[in-house]
C-alpha cells in the first residue's frame, strides 16, 4: 500500500492515510506517550438511506431503520458474539448508527493489534437467521417505544418532521414499528452486500499503535473485493418551505421543551466545511453563553443554562436549531427571531465573532488530545471528502464576511417550532 503522511506543523501530529487494494480508506494517527487505542470502522450508511440502486439503475426504496437493524445484527454469529470476543482481549466495544454512517468501535490499552482483527473480522462476517430477525424486531420495537418517551429526542424528531416533507432525516434512526416488520433475512443480506464492501468504508485508528501495525492487519484481514465502489445515496431536494410551522406533543415533563427550526434550501447535497463551520460560529456569537441575547433571556426567566444551538447538516439536509427548556416557548421564539433579524440588519458584533472564533479553533485543538475524538473527527472527514486537519484550516481562515453570508441563509419564513409540555 502507498501511505501518505498529512502533517499539521502546528499541532506537531502526522495522519498516515493508505488506500488498500479492496478500496478500504485507512487513516492513522499514533500518539507517542499514550497508553490505549481507539478504532472505528465505519460505513457510509445511515438512517437516511432508505433507497438502495438496483441493478437496473433504479433507487428501489427499502425500509427505514434497515441500517441500524443491520448494526444491531452484526455483532451475532454462530458461536461468539463480537462482545464475548472482545471481553477476552481486555477492550471495550460499541457501535452506533447516525443519519449517515454506522460505526463499529473499541477502546483498548492491551492486545490492540488481537482486537483490531476482532472488530474487522466479525464486520466482514454477517450472520443472518429469520429466527434472529424476529427476536431483534422485538428488541428494536421495544427501543423504539423508549425513545418516544423521551422529551429530547421528541422535540427534535418532531421538528425535523414539520421543516422536511420527504426526506428521511425526520424518520427516527431505528425506523417505525411498521418499517422494521418488514425487514427480514435475505433483506439484510442483500443490503449488507450493497454498503458494506470496502469501497463505502474507512479506517480510522488513533493512540497507541503504529501506524505500519495497521496497515499488515487490513492486509491480512481485509478481503478482496473485484467490485468494490462506494453506494450512491439518492439526493432528495426539498424546498425551504416548512411543511408546518409549528408542532406540540404532551410528555411526562416538568417544564416546556423547545427547539426552532430554521430550514434551508439546499441545490448541492452537501454544504462545504467552510459554511458548516461559519453557521456554527455565528450561532455562537448570537446565543452563546456569553452572547447579549442569553443573558437577557436568562434575566427574563425565559430559557435555563441549557440553552443552546446547532448546526444540523448532512446529506440533503440543512438547518439551524435553537432550543432548550423554556416557561414560554412562544415568546423565547419570537426574540429569537428577533435577534436573528437584528444581526442580519445591523452585522454581526466583530468582537464576539473573533471570541467566537478563537473557542471554536481552541475546541478543534483540544480534541487532538482524545483519541475518541480524533478517530470519529478522521472518519467523518473522509466520509465528507476532506483531509485530515481541514476543519483546523476552514476555522483558521474564516472571514467576518462568510459568517455574515451563513447569517443571511437563516430566513424566517423557513422556520418551525416544535415544543414539549407537560401532560395536564
Amino acid at each position: 500500500m502507498k501511505v501518505k503522511q498529512i502533517t499539521n506543523e502546528k499541532l506537531g501530529e502526522t495522519v498516515y492515510c493508505a488506500r488498500h487494494e479492496s478500496g478500504l480508506e485507512i487513516r492513522v494517527m499514533p500518539k507517542e506517550g499514550y497508553s490505549s487505542a481507539y478504532a472505528v470502522f465505519g460505513v457510509k450508511y445511515g438512517s437516511i438511506d432508505t433507497a438502495v440502486k438496483s441493478d437496473n439503475g433504479e433507487f428501489e426504496t427499502i425500509p427505514e431503520g434497515t441500517a441500524h437493524f443491520l448494526e444491531h445484527k452484526l455483532f451475532e454469529s454462530e458461536d461468539l458474539n463480537a462482545f464475548e470476543r472482545f471481553a477476552k482481549t481486555g477492550a471495550s466495544a460499541n457501535a452506533y448508527t447516525s443519519f449517515e454512517k454506522t460505526a463499529y468501535l473499541f477502546k483498548g490499552s492491551e492486545n490492540i493489534g488481537e482486537s483490531l482483527e476482532i472488530l474487522l473480522d466479525f464486520v466482514q462476517n454477517p450472520y443472518f437467521t429469520q429466527q434472529t430477525v424476529e427476536k431483534e424486531q422485538g428488541i428494536i420495537g421495544q427501543e423504539i417505544r423508549m425513545y418516544q418517551d423521551l422529551p429530547d429526542w421528541q422535540v427534535m424528531f418532531n421538528l425535523l418532521r414539520a421543516l422536511y416533507a420527504n426526506h428521511p432525516v425526520r424518520i427516527d434512526i431505528a425506523g417505525t414499528q411498521e418499517s422494521i416488520a418488514k425487514i427480514d433475512a435475505d433483506l439484510l443480506y442483500r443490503l449488507y452486500k450493497n454498503f458494506y464492501n470496502p469501497a463505502n468504508m474507512v479506517l480510522c485508528v488513533a493512540g497507541a499503535i503504529e501506524p505500519q501495525e495497521v496497515f499488515d492487519i487490513v492486509d491480512r484481514c481485509i478481503k478482496k473485493s473485484e467490485t468494490a465502489k462506494p453506494a450512491e445515496r439518492k439526493f432528495e431536494k426539498e424546498s425551504a418551505k416548512p411543511v408546518q410551522s409549528y408542532i406540540e406533543e404532551k410528555l411526562s415533563v416538568a417544564q416546556k421543551q423547545f427547539l426552532l427550526g430554521f430550514k434551508e434550501e439546499l441545490s448541492e447535497p452537501l454544504l462545504s466545511l467552510e459554511d458548516e463551520i461559519a453557521s456554527e460560529i455565528v450561532l455562537e456569537a448570537l446565543f452563546g453563553k456569553s452572547s447579549p441575547l442569553f443573558k437577557r433571556l436568562l434575566d427574563e426567566e425565559l430559557i435555563d443554562m441549557g440553552f443552546g444551538s446547532e448546526m444540523f447538516n448532512g446529506f440533503g439536509f440543512s438547518c439551524v436549531m435553537v432550543g432548550g427548556t423554556s416557561c414560554d416557548p412562544e415568546k423565547t421564539a419570537d426574540i429569537i427571531k428577533s435577534e436573528i433579524k437584528k444581526a442580519q440588519a445591523e452585522g454581526i458584533d466583530p468582537a464576539a465573532f473573533e471570541r467566537a472564533k478563537r473557542k471554536f479553533y481552541g475546541r478543534y485543538v483540544m480534541c487532538y488530545n482524545d483519541i475518541d475524538d480524533i478517530a470519529n473527527m478522521m472518519m467523518n472527514l473522509y466520509f465528507n471528502d476532506y483531509e485530515p486537519f481541514a476543519e483546523l484550516e476552514a476555522c483558521k481562515n474564516l472571514t467576518l464576511e462568510k459568517a455574515a453570508e451563513r447569517l443571511a441563509a437563516i430566513k424566517e419564513e423557513s422556520c418551525a417550532l416544535s415544543v414539549i409540555s407537560p401532560v395536564s
